[in-house]
């Protein structure tokens, strides 16, 4: 009898830093937690949800705890990237939760001085490939409010579908909010690399 690994089994235990054309795409950790609260105290990113972290303290304990790269049941790969500018400024994250079936919920958050720049796109362009190339993810999810339409263009350009309401892809969303799908071809476990178009270097999540 042959026994298949478990896909957790073939997870990478360390995160790589992505590269683009302009933008350097760390794992993040709490050293990243000083600048990241000065751009997560930006109000304008409020507008449809959540809230600013309540303080630098709360926010360091928070990443200190996301390094584990791990949800607490040991099910999930929590993944998060800090986006990191030319000068050397961060300009905000991007994060997925990986599920053990190829799925992986992702989010976004820039500052506003740095909407509409396209920074956006190729930050979660990047994390895509990673999580295809390395992770074996083939379904992405996105859950957003439906007023945001800056949201909503952004994810139409990456190539994400609405899905309606009485889809299962859906369960768990509040009236107000949509969820777009984006399936990408299955990649087996530990064969598939990133793409080309990325450099990507191996490097431990502290």
């Amino acid at each position: 009898m042959v026994t298949l690994a478990s896909p957790i089994a073939c997870w990478p235990r360390l995160m790589r830093t992505l590269q683009t054309d302009d933008l350097i795409i760390e794992p993040q950790t709490e050293s990243h937690a000083e600048a990241m609260y000065r751009l997560l105290c930006d109000p304008a990113i409020y507008e449809f949800e959540d809230e600013p972290p309540p303080s630098l303290d709360w926010l360091r304990r928070r990443f200190r705890f996301l390094e584990t790269r791990l949800s607490p049941d040991d099910d999930e790969r929590w993944l998060n990237w800090v986006i990191r500018l030319p000068g050397g400024n961060l300009a905000g994250y991007v994060q997925a939760s990986v599920l053990p079936n190829g799925t992986a919920d992702i989010a976004y958050v820039l500052g506003s001085d740095y909407w509409g720049k396209g920074y956006a796109r190729r930050a979660v362009e990047a994390m895509i490939a990673e999580l295809h190339g390395r992770y074996g993810v083939h379904t992405l999810r996105a859950v957003f409010k439906t007023a945001n339409f800056r949201s909503r263009r952004l994810l139409e350009r990456l190539s994400f579908g609405v899905v309606a309401a009485d889809d299962s892809r859906a369960a768990g969303k509040e009236p107000d909010e949509s969820v777009m799908v984006r399936r990408i071809r299955p990649s087996e476990c530990g064969t598939a690399e990133s793409a080309d178009a990325l450099e990507i270097q191996e490097k431990y999540a502290d």
